[in-house]
């Protein structure tokens, strides 16, 4: 390792100690979900408690499994471990997504700093919570790349393993199956089997039952109180603030919600012609799920990396004014920030969700890439 480099990694550990000890370290609330999640599958314990208030664990009970190391950890420890793993992940991450175009038509230093300027806010947030969404970026696009090289069992057992971390992942399953790649449909399929059955092992079956009925009961019954929220980034929560409760927000987000995938319908179907499609199709696809998902926080977002780099890699392609517009809205996403902009603007730009809406600009960015056959 040259001198350089070996300086670099040694500031980088150095910022990452202190992030921990004096930034994340004395938080992680996100984290300590999971934590106590874990610990309550070690023992068999209910994991949908509503005395947990705002923390309450929204995630499958194999999640609860697959925690039950950390569980077993002091906290401390715990969290120590999860945010070295999570600082780890952010790196491998970025890596992978340099190598994720078939095409390389900008360098890997532009393509990186693209995906930091964008979305340094959000990786920076995903550590302080202590959040699962770098690790599930990382299996997502490990799914693709999967794809890319022919290793289709694995890139349906990532895209299971992907579900269990983050359940609106199941979006991915129709994907797979209008692929028609019999491989991986039988283990995306299979391992989403698995992992419903998993908790069995601890609770029975009855008692697995109950585990799947509570953790649709619960997040069937908080997404209502989270929709007024301005961090919240979903399609439901950005007609909530526009229109209020009632018909016409419901109405206007299950509409859009149908345009969307209805695109990203449109966008599969042009994938003829287009060497390795499922780069630009899978970065659409990550970029759909906070947007449905009426638990979309903003920080979020950070899976939509694919997509970025996408973006970043060919946005010469675009039309001009498609390709300006992209670069604004990459812009505002990362730039907007609280301490850069003040409090008035921020809340303001969160609260009209004009996040959202830069978003919409980069699905069409994307759909505008495959009917130019581009990606």
């Amino acid at each position: 390792m040259s001198r350089g480099r070996l300086l670099l990694t040694g500031l980088l550990i150095g910022l990452a100690i202190w992030v921990f000890t004096y930034k994340a370290g004395p938080k992680m609330p996100d984290f300590e979900v999971y934590w106590k999640a874990g610990a309550r599958a070690l023992h068999a314990e209910p994991l949908y408690r509503t005395d947990d208030g705002h923390f309450q664990f929204k995630y499958l009970p194999a999640f609860a499994v697959f925690a039950i190391p950390f569980g077993a950890l002091s906290l401390y420890t715990a969290k120590l471990a999860w945010f070295t793993i999570s600082v780890a992940l952010l790196v491998l991450l970025l890596r992978l997504n340099l190598t994720l175009p078939a095409e390389r038509r900008r360098s890997a230093g532009w393509l990186l700093a693209v995906m930091i300027v964008v979305f340094a806010k959000f990786y920076a947030h995903e550590l302080v919570l202590g959040q699962v969404n770098m690790l599930f970026a990382v299996v997502a696009t490990g799914a693709l790349l999967a794809m890319k090289t022919g290793r289709e069992a694995a890139a349906g057992l990532l895209v299971a393993a992907a579900i269990v971390i983050k359940p609106y992942a199941v979006l991915f399953l129709p994907w797979l199956a209008a692929r028609r790649m019999i491989a991986s449909v039988a283990t995306g399929f299979g391992g989403l089997a698995v992992a419903l059955i998993l908790p069995t092992i601890a609770y029975g079956i009855d008692g697995n039952i109950w585990l799947h009925r509570e953790w649709w009961r619960t997040v069937t019954e908080t997404t209502a109180p989270n929709l007024s929220v301005y961090d919240n980034v979903s399609l439901a929560a950005m007609f909530f603030r526009w229109f209020g409760p009632g018909a016409l927000a419901t109405g206007a987000a299950y509409g859009t919600a149908i345009v969307l995938l209805a695109l990203a319908g449109v966008v599969f179907l042009s994938r003829r012609g287009v060497t390795f499609p499922e780069g630009l199709e899978g970065g659409l696809l990550l970029t759909l799920m906070p947007l449905l998902s009426p638990q979309g926080w903003d920080y979020v977002f950070l899976i939509a990396t694919p997509a970025i780099v996408y973006l970043a890699n060919y946005e010469d392609l675009l039309p001009q004014p498609l390709r300006f517009l992209t670069i604004a809205a990459l812009a505002a996403i990362g730039l907007v920030l609280f301490d850069l902009v003040g409090r008035t603007l921020y809340y303001e730009f969160m609260r009209l969700s004009c996040i959202s809406l830069c978003f919409f600009v980069v699905i069409a960015a994307l759909g505008v890439l495959r009917s130019r056959k581009a990606a």
